[in-house]
């Protein structure tokens, strides 16, 4: 399953109707939001957040409830998608006063591409600046059948980078599984690495690269400086498991991939991504932070 198909982008037409997506309506759990007690999180010098795709469920329940649950596990920080836009200022305001009073930042935000349209960037980039977000973040693109369609996409990403680095913002792009195959002899992923801006963060997202069999240390070293930040999602060859295996049970060299990223691709953070698993989003989310912790030691 291509998880942005559902999540960053049917998942706005589900979140739209949920009470708290209504301009004016307050989120679920704003009367103890003020009260939240303050996460003493682990020092560490690279901070490890969610992509709160993981909680999905829980998220589109209680967006409040489900950051304080994700913040006191000891996350330091959080990775926001595509329903964060359906949020009014007020409530964008809200979400960013409950991370602040537990303690948490939010880095960067996974965003369709028509959030960078002349129609849309605007307001992708005020919601962002609410937020505290570094890195405005293309989570997917359709696959492209020639290189100048990849080359197209490219010069997109750098237009974008141009409009919102006045405000001090940063675009990024997240690879699936198409960037790594083969398009009339090459990767996706080379040719938008080879035509945008160094500045433009090149996310990876270890599952899908090690499913279509491509190499994410080889990739991390071949681009220093641009991995800036990594989606730590595991992978199992066992098809009736995917991306459902837990961090840590899979097929990823967390060791090698982490001594290439810190040592060569820049990385300012690192996020646990995960499509599901045996256990409940919460518990899976808690055992993958403590997996990290024991991998990452």
């Amino acid at each position: 399953m291509t998880p942005i198909t559902f999540s960053r982008r049917s998942f706005l037409v589900l979140s739209a109707m949920l009470p708290w997506a209504s301009r004016g309506l307050r989120f679920p759990g704003l009367a103890t939001a003020g009260s939240a007690p303050t996460v003493d999180v682990a020092s560490n010098s690279i901070p490890i957040g969610l992509e709160l795709y993981s909680v999905r469920d829980e998220l589109q329940k209680d967006p409040f409830a489900t950051v304080r649950a994700v913040a006191q596990m000891g996350y330091q920080v959080v990775e926001f998608y595509a329903p964060y836009m359906e949020w009014s200022e007020d409530q964008t305001k809200q979400m960013r006063k409950l991370m602040d009073d537990l303690g948490i930042r939010c880095y960067s935000t996974h965003n369709d591409e028509d959030y960078f349209s002349a129609k849309n960037i605007e307001r992708t980039r005020d919601h962002n600046l609410i937020l505290g977000s570094k890195y405005v973040v293309q989570a997917w693109s359709d696959p492209k059948p020639t290189p100048d369609g990849w080359k197209t996409l490219a010069s997109n990403l750098n237009a974008a980078a141009q409009k919102l680095e006045p405000a001090g913002l940063k675009v990024g792009y997240h690879n699936h599984d198409a960037e790594w195959k083969p398009v009339a002899g090459q990767r996706p992923m080379d040719i938008l690495a080879r035509n945008t801006q160094p500045a433009v963060m090149l996310q990876l997202d270890v599952g899908t690269c090690l499913e279509a069999g491509a190499d994410p240390v080889a990739w991390i070293r071949a681009n220093p400086g641009r991995i800036r930040s990594i989606h730590l999602k595991d992978w199992s060859p066992d098809p009736n498991i995917g991306y459902k295996t837990l961090f840590g049970e899979g097929k990823a060299d967390w060791k090698g991939i982490f001594r290439a990223a810190e040592s060569e691709g820049g990385v300012e953070y690192y996020l646990i991504e995960q499509e599901g698993s045996r256990y409940s989003e919460l518990e899976t989310a808690r055992r993958c932070l403590e997996a990290y912790r024991k991998t990452h030691a």
